[in-house]
């Protein structure tokens, strides 16, 4: 039994880790799209906001201003999306599309020229990587049975942007349901032309949307290179951005629900990390390679639309065209 509950505080500890790049994705593709802004291209602002934090953090030595360049690499990207989607009232999807294509081949050319180690970052070392924080009373705490372990081993014991993340979610649904700001961007996301008529900015609020999620990408970004990792990789994100916009669907585009459905993605990451325990409490052996495509595969039956039906925005991907 105690082995048991081992291996739960274990796996239960990875899951919250590799589900933090997912919800803040999540969370930034919730803001967009409840603007009535697509954004297909929440891969490509992590992969950008990855590099730069890890490159920048590499050569100065502070993770601080690392998260800094990964936060402005995404909301130029971000900024890129806007002016396409928003201004030029072009094809949200292709926007996106491009954004990832620019991304991936960018990253890796910036990386090959600025460090000629095959298109990756050196490896980050103190002060360039966040380093994990123990909650009070942990270690005291720890000795005390159930609860104890709990607290010292899977609450405590996080960089500081998991518990950024996990603080987004109340603060994502009190912005959206309890502020002003929040019951505007909903509607614009519904009916812009009401929002138009009641002499709020359609632009404005769509613009704040996307710059929200192209901060929220870059923390989610920076923190898979300097939180997750020590440095960055080529395609280091391995599709978490699509992940992401799954779990916003599965959720139905709703904060807490964004939450539960990040955190099965990260368990069924967690789980392809630890394919032992599978075989120890299951009695039977699972191919590793067909755990790491659970995830994948849970995308496809999400967005294939068998996992209940989802209404987007109604707005959604419509440029806004102001009647005269």
């Amino acid at each position: 039994m105690l082995e048991f509950f081992q291996d739960f505080i274990t796996v239960s500890d990875s899951t919250l880790r590799l589900s933090t790049p997912l919800l803040l994705a999540c969370l930034a593709g919730l803001f967009s799209e409840r603007a009535g802004i697509f954004d297909i291209g929440l891969e490509g602002k992590m992969l950008a906001a990855a590099f730069f934090s890890a490159a920048i953090a590499a050569v100065s030595g502070s993770v601080w201003l690392g998260l800094l360049a990964g936060i402005s690499a995404s909301l130029a990207l971000a900024l890129l999306h806007g002016v396409a989607s928003i201004t030029f009232r072009g094809n949200q999807l292709i926007s996106g599309v491009a954004i990832n294509f620019l991304a991936a081949g960018m990253t890796v050319l910036i990386a090959q020229s600025w460090f000629k180690q095959g298109g990756r970052t050196p490896s980050l070392f103190a002060g360039g990587r966040f380093k994990e924080i123990t909650l009070p009373f942990a270690d005291t705490l720890a000795s005390v049975p159930i609860l104890g372990p709990l607290y010292a081993d899977l609450i405590s014991g996080h960089s500081i942007l998991v518990y950024v993340a996990l603080a987004t979610v109340p603060l994502t649904w009190w912005v959206l349901y309890r502020t002003r700001f929040g019951l505007r961007l909903r509607a614009v996301g519904e009916a812009p032309e009401a929002v138009d008529t009641a002499g709020v900015s359609v632009i404005g609020l769509r613009y704040s949307a996307v710059l929200i999620c192209g901060v929220l990408c870059g923390i989610a970004g920076a923190y898979m290179a300097t939180g997750l990792q020590a440095g960055f990789v080529k395609d280091m994100t391995a599709g978490r951005g699509y992940i992401a916009l799954a779990a916003l669907i599965f959720a139905k585009w709703r904060p807490w629900y964004a939450l539960s459905s990040c955190l099965l993605f990260g368990f069924l990451q967690a789980i392809a990390l630890r394919a032992d325990l599978i075989e120890k409490y299951l009695g039977f052996k699972v191919q590793v390679h067909l755990l790491d495509a659970l995830p994948y595969i849970l995308t496809v039956i999400i967005l294939a639309g068998f996992v209940g039906k989802a209404i987007p925005p109604r707005a959604g991907g419509e440029p806004y065209v102001k009647e005269r």
